[in-house]
């Protein structure tokens, strides 16, 4: 067998194909070896390589960049040998789940790549947030990735009625996703997602306490990742995955593990958020102005779809939360986008203004 066919044979079930193969030609001409980044801890990384797993140093690709330091799923180029072993290059990413790394700065955080489906594990144990839900499924759409959202703990909602209706409240909020009903501890609906994640790279998403390494664990057949009870109080779990470790499955397909997201803040999400909202973004072009804000306008298409009962107030007002919250992130780093909000910031104020002076008008 020949090296390149070796490296088929041991990579194929973590993802390495032709294209990648491809992509890999410059750097196998200088020597190096191809592996798939497992896990990252501080400045380090697991990669599994034709030889198996090996340590590695990621000194050589440490840029300023938040968004171009080497993470889960990364396809990289290792040295051959020595102690320590050095990554040298990571190859173009396919697809790249990201999210701003906090209020206060513009910069992303790069949370998986290479990723073809990115389940959102939402536990039934608490009440739906169907906004946050749909906040997952803007970065998710965003990626370039394909959303699932996943129902976790079925089991404690035994009423098939109440589930029906849990599911449809999902559905309406996830157009285009599929919504899945899963109980890990009985494996009632674990098929359809093994089918689901059984070719390409899976990568679990959601808050502490939905159920994603007992869900991981359920579709690797083996207990690899801790689980801990959520607590009852809030349905709120502890941090059990502490980092992102990427699992091949025996059913095929690999799986990326995550720790539970606190925050999940949109980072130019533009084109996410219009694909979670996509009624909204199809009622818009029926609106009188194209500039329309869907607020007081006449002729709003969005508005009268509210005040008839086609659209729901809650999905009109996460749709314009989530677009300022995106403009906010893109604002600091474009001028021509903070000059926009600025105009549209003093146009609405000079409106209240009036507003405020005819009221007064009427009242004297």
């Amino acid at each position: 067998m020949t090296s390149t066919s070796a490296e088929f044979s041991a990579l194929a079930p973590y993802g390495w194909d032709e294209s990648w193969a491809e992509a890999f030609a410059p750097f196998e001409a200088d020597g190096l070896l191809p592996g798939r980044v497992v896990r990252v801890d501080r400045g380090q990384c697991d990669v599994v390589t034709a030889d198996g797993t090996v340590r590695a140093d990621t000194e050589f690709v440490v840029p300023r960049d938040p968004m171009k330091v080497v993470c889960t799923g990364d396809w990289v180029a290792l040295d051959p040998g020595g102690d320590p072993r050095y990554v040298r290059a990571y190859l173009p990413r396919r697809t790249a789940f990201v999210r701003s790394t906090s209020s206060k700065r513009s910069e992303g955080q790069i949370l998986a790549a290479n990723v073809d489906h990115a389940v959102v594990a939402v536990s039934l144990a608490v009440e739906l947030d169907l906004g946050r839900v749909e906040r997952f499924l803007a970065l998710a759409w965003e990626s370039g990735a394909q959303p699932v959202v996943v129902l976790t703990k079925a089991d404690l909602v035994p009423d098939p009625v109440t589930l029906a209706h849990l599911v449809q409240d999902v559905e309406s909020s996830a157009p285009g996703v599929p919504v899945l009903t899963v109980s890990a501890l009985h494996g009632d609906g674990l098929d359809v997602l093994v089918a689901l994640v059984g070719s390409g790279t899976s990568v679990l998403l959601g808050q502490s306490g939905a159920g994603k390494s007992t869900l991981a664990n359920a579709l690797v057949g083996a207990d690899v990742m801790d689980v801990q009870a959520a607590r009852d109080v809030d349905g709120k779990g502890r941090h059990t995955t502490t980092t992102r470790n990427l699992l091949a499955l025996p059913s095929g397909g690999v799986l990326i593990d995550t720790p539970g997201l606190r925050g999940v803040g949109l980072f130019d999400a533009e084109t996410g958020v219009g694909q979670v909202f996509t009624e909204i973004e199809e009622l818009a072009e029926r609106c009188r102005f194209q500039d329309c804000a869907h607020e007081s306008e006449p002729g709003c298409a969005v508005r009268s779809a509210v005040e008839n009962g086609e659209l729901p107030q809650r999905r009109l007002e996460s749709y314009r939360k989530l677009l300022r919250e995106n403009q906010w992130i893109v604002a600091k780093t474009d001028a021509r986008v903070r000059a926009e909000l600025r105009r549209e910031y003093r146009r609405r104020g000079a409106e209240g203004k009036a507003a405020m002076e005819a009221k007064r008008g009427r009242w004297a």
